[in-house]
């Protein structure tokens, strides 16, 4: 039987995103971590692994459905994945991590010169 279960809308390589008619791959990626509570779910889950519930706390306005369809999101990209104690980062998503913690680091004193 075939499985009915809606399959996430991931942006797709050269495929159009936001701000990419050709969908590069540096594109796609930012199209789907540019999503709402995208990059919270990814910075929540840099230091270990967080429940549904936890994750909610954390992202507080963010809807339980929002939650939800980011996490369904980013686990059909490969960068989250269901431990046995909640949600986590695969090695894919510990590495976009680490590539965007200095991106974060950077904005810090990025934002100061703009003030």
């Amino acid at each position: 039987m075939a499985d009915k279960t809606p399959k996430p809308d991931l942006p797709q390589p050269g495929q159009p995103v936001r701000g990419s008619k050709t969908g590069q791959p540096i594109m796609v990626l930012f199209d789907l971590i540019g999503r709402r509570w995208s990059m919270g779910i990814l910075w929540n889950l840099s230091d270990g692994n967080r429940t549904f519930r936890d994750l909610q706390e954390r992202c507080g306005s963010a809807s339980p459905s929002v939650l939800n369809t980011r996490l369904k999101e980013l686990r059909a990209a490969g960068l989250v994945y269901n431990a046995e104690n909640g949600y986590a980062l695969t090695d894919d998503g510990r590495q976009l991590f680490d590539r965007l913690e200095p991106l974060g680091d950077w904005a810090m004193d990025w934002v100061e010169k703009l003030r």
